[in-house]
């Protein structure tokens, strides 16, 4: 017990530490200043920091310059008998003076870069962001599309104690999510911020947004940049036992691209940008090269809530393969991938009373959510009815499958 307890404040500081570690080491290891970003206020915020470090470079050259200056010109070898002088009025007004004068000379351009930051006017398009305990819902207000980006599958299976995964060897380790933030290039794009269950903050510096997300208040910040390209970020804030594991990535493509995504994902149809994963919406995600939309065939599920037949019943073992597929990236992080759970928020599935009842419960469960659990009604019926049937009949479960018919049935209840 005294060992445990003697380890548990370590243990807390490097789950605190993980996602700065982890994001620190995603940059250029030659690179010690400040980065400089590709928002139009990350490049503002930059210039403020290299005019406030110049600013102290020169403070210290001149109080440290002083100083040695004393020190060597009046050592006791050479004025054995010490200057006797009590005060000086003309000093004190000097060091009054000079000093306030310095602060307000960097307190005008810093309080224009404050000014600038919350400046919300002219924005074109508006990003809902919530986050969860440990997951981020991103929602583009007005454009009827929303999802969850959570950390991804390779990541979290390497991050498990004991997997025996080198994690040097997956790709951006404890930096990747399944589903990205699309934004477009040169629009200014304004964000609100929350959370849904406790204190998160929603931290890319690249964009140089760093804004807490607390429940029941909406924070405000905006971004614009010219440059495409794959950012990445972390939650800045301690929101619990998996805090390190709820990165950010933001993919800021262009119009057109952008548009065309936009409108695929209204048709409920998987897409993918770049190098990022698709949201899981219907069907399998399709490769791309860097900057390219690519859109699924038209062979693609039905998006939720629409009343298209389904003319056959999906074999088990087929739902059970695609299932573990959508229990690992929409589930696993909560529930864990071997379905222990998180208790006492996040219940074990082994021998659940849930998993093993009656089917119309299960589904009304994972559309509505219920306590800590969101609502996962923006997937699909076919990916829903997977990731059901994998939950009841994995871990000694016997609930038995569920067709996408069923979930389908239960939508609207």
């Amino acid at each position: 017990m005294r060992k445990s307890s003697r380890w548990a404040p370590l243990a807390l500081l490097a789950m605190s530490l993980a996602p700065s570690l982890a994001l620190a080491a995603a940059y250029d290891p030659g690179q010690w200043n400040m980065p400089r970003g590709v928002s139009e206020i990350s490049h503002t915020v930059f210039h403020l920091h290299m005019l406030i470090f110049w600013v102290c470079v020169v403070i210290a050259v001149l109080v440290f310059g002083v100083m040695f200056y004393s020190v060597f010109a009046h050592r006791r070898s050479r004025h054995p008998k010490p200057a006797n002088f009590h005060e000086s009025t003309t000093v004190e007004i000097i060091w009054t003076i000079l000093p306030f004068l310095i602060l307000i000379g960097m307190a005008i351009p810093a309080a224009g870069t404050l000014i600038k930051m919350e400046d919300l006017r002219g924005a074109e398009m508006s990003v809902k962001i919530t986050g969860f305990q440990w997951k981020w819902h991103y929602e583009y207000v007005d454009q009827g599309v929303s999802f969850f980006s959570t950390l991804h599958a390779d990541s979290n299976r390497a991050r498990q104690l004991h997997s025996g995964i080198d994690v040097t060897q997956v790709p951006n380790y404890l930096l990747e999510t399944d589903n990205h933030l699309v934004l477009p290039a040169g629009k200014k794009i304004r964000f609100l911020i929350t959370a849904n269950d406790v204190i998160h903050a929603w931290w890319v510096p690249d964009l140089a947004i760093k804004k807490d997300a607390i429940p029941g208040f909406v924070n405000e910040v905006w971004t614009k940049t010219d440059q495409v390209g794959t950012y990445r970020g972390v939650c800045a804030e301690l929101c619990g036992r998996d805090h390190g594991f709820m990165p950010i990535v933001v993919d800021v493509v262009s119009p057109q691209d952008f548009e065309q995504w936009m409108q695929a994902m209204k048709g409920g149809q998987p897409v993918k940008i770049g190098h990022g994963p698709a949201p899981a919406l219907a069907g399998s995600q399709a490769q791309t090269s860097a900057g390219a939309v690519q859109v699924a065939a038209s062979t693609a599920v039905p998006s939720p809530g629409t009343d298209a037949p389904v003319t056959t019943a999906v074999p088990e073992a087929e739902l059970m393969q695609k299932g573990e597929k959508v229990y690992n990236t929409q589930c696993a992080a909560c529930h864990q991938p071997g379905g222990q759970g998180l208790p006492p928020n996040f219940p074990s599935l082994h021998g659940s009373k849930v998993a093993n009842g009656p089917a119309e419960a299960h589904i009304q469960q994972v559309l509505k959510g219920k306590n800590l659990m969101p609502s996962f009604a923006h997937l699909s019926d076919d990916d829903l009815a997977a990731s059901v049937t994998y939950e009841r009949q994995s871990w000694g479960n016997k609930g038995g499958a569920v067709q996408p018919s069923a979930v389908r049935a239960q939508r609207g209840k």
